[in-house]
């Protein structure tokens, strides 16, 4: 049994200790501390050192969580989930579903807020998150996808952030948990998902001033910050900074992760996940592939790759041009092809699987996924044709 007591000052008379995991145990209040003329309130004095005692035990835990990942990834290939949009679509949610019994009275429209969706129907989306584990998923993504102030201020939600991540990221962490329990052999990993806003800072919206922003750096990572420490909080193993459009946006994101780990003293595994927009190989902000690596590659990352906008087949080119330049793990979740007419996905899950086949044989991927439109039975074939594979080993020129 491990008893953490880090030193904050406080006599150890005030403190008791009190199990904070399965085998942690950290010390709590049992008496009010005062000093002199100057009485302490309980209540918040344990609320401080509470909160410093949970850094300090989470600290623990996640340096765990990070070399189990690391060690994992050389065992094998990882697999990823598929989409949470695709899945949450079959439920057909209502307005009325959406607000639930919390919302009911809300002044604004909240129908296509999935992000909302993990305080309003938080058994969905526990259904779709066990979903992909029981198709053979290593690991989940959150429900976070927009969850900044930038992104819930179409909706009127921005002082929801925190809950929304926190709330995410537990439930992933408890179904997690629960499929570790049962194969300790295939441990299970959260990734808190990080999307990229619906601002640029890179371009101005308006073409007639060019030199506009509807965002700066500082407003970017600001809101990153305030989703990092949430998705921390939660209880993810590592971050998914995903569907990056605009690198100056992911440059902001990566920035306030960082400030995160300085202030909490610690360190998380980090994924980078850009997008390559169409055939021209450019990223919306207009980056080819070495470019967007180089920009990113100031960081040590768990894994840098490219998701969405591309199905398998053609995404594939990029991926070997960032296989060459890298020794970073690389990571792949496309498509289940390109949206039909109707915004819908027509690729079944034997041709992506057939695609993804081909990454496998090219020595390409350590993580593989799905994007939009894919759903468990892609995952599940994905992971049976991975399963048969060794991870990529880098033969990039440095």
């Amino acid at each position: 049994m491990i008893f953490w007591e880090p030193n904050f000052g406080y006599p150890a008379r005030f403190l008791k200790p009190c199990r904070y995991s399965e085998n942690l145990y950290i010390y709590k209040v049992k008496k009010r501390p005062c000093r002199k003329n100057n009485r302490v309130n309980k209540k918040i004095f344990e609320k401080i050192i509470i909160k410093k005692l949970c850094a300090f035990a989470s600290l623990r835990e996640i340096k765990h969580k990070m070399s189990k990942i690391q060690e994992e990834i050389k065992k094998r290939i990882l697999v990823l989930d598929g989409a949470m949009g695709t899945m949450l679509q079959r439920y057909n949610f209502s307005e009325e579903d959406f607000r639930g019994e919390r919302f009911k009275d809300f002044p604004h429209p909240l129908k296509g807020n999935n992000d909302l969706l993990s305080i309003t129907q938080p058994q969905a989306i526990k259904a779709v998150h066990a979903a992909y584990f029981e198709a053979g998923a290593d690991i989940v993504e959150t429900n976070t996808f927009s969850g900044t102030t930038i992104g819930m201020a179409d909706y009127y939600l921005e002082d929801l952030v925190y809950e929304l991540n926190y709330e995410s990221a537990k439930i992933a962490r408890e179904v997690a948990d629960e499929f570790t329990a049962k194969n300790p052999n295939q441990p299970r990993f959260v990734a808190g998902s990080i999307g990229p806003t619906n601002r640029t800072a890179s371009m101005s919206p308006d073409v007639n001033d060019p030199g506009y922003r509807a965002v700066t750096f500082d407003d970017l990572r600001i809101a990153y910050k305030q989703q990092v420490e949430a998705l921390m909080d939660g209880g993810c193993d590592l971050l998914l900074v995903e569907t990056i459009f605009d690198t100056l946006n992911a440059k902001a994101a990566l920035f306030a992760i960082e400030e995160v780990k300085d202030e909490r003293n610690l360190d998380i595994p980090i994924m980078v996940s850009g997008t390559i927009t169409d055939a021209s190989g450019r990223t919306l902000s207009g980056q080819t592939v070495e470019a967007f690596l180089i920009s990113v590659s100031h960081i040590p990352l768990l894994s840098v790759g490219f998701n969405c906008a591309l199905g398998a087949d053609l995404l594939k080119p990029y991926l070997q041009t960032l296989s060459h330049n890298t020794s970073f793990n690389i990571s792949a979740h496309p498509n289940a092809g390109l949206p039909n007419a109707f915004g819908e996905y027509d690729e079944t899950p034997e041709q992506m699987q057939a695609f993804i086949k081909e990454y496998l044989d090219d020595n390409l991927v350590n993580i593989i996924g799905g994007c939009c439109g894919t759903t468990p039975d892609h995952i599940r074939l994905i992971a049976e044709v991975a399963s048969q594979y060794k991870p990529r080993v880098s033969e990039a020129v440095m």
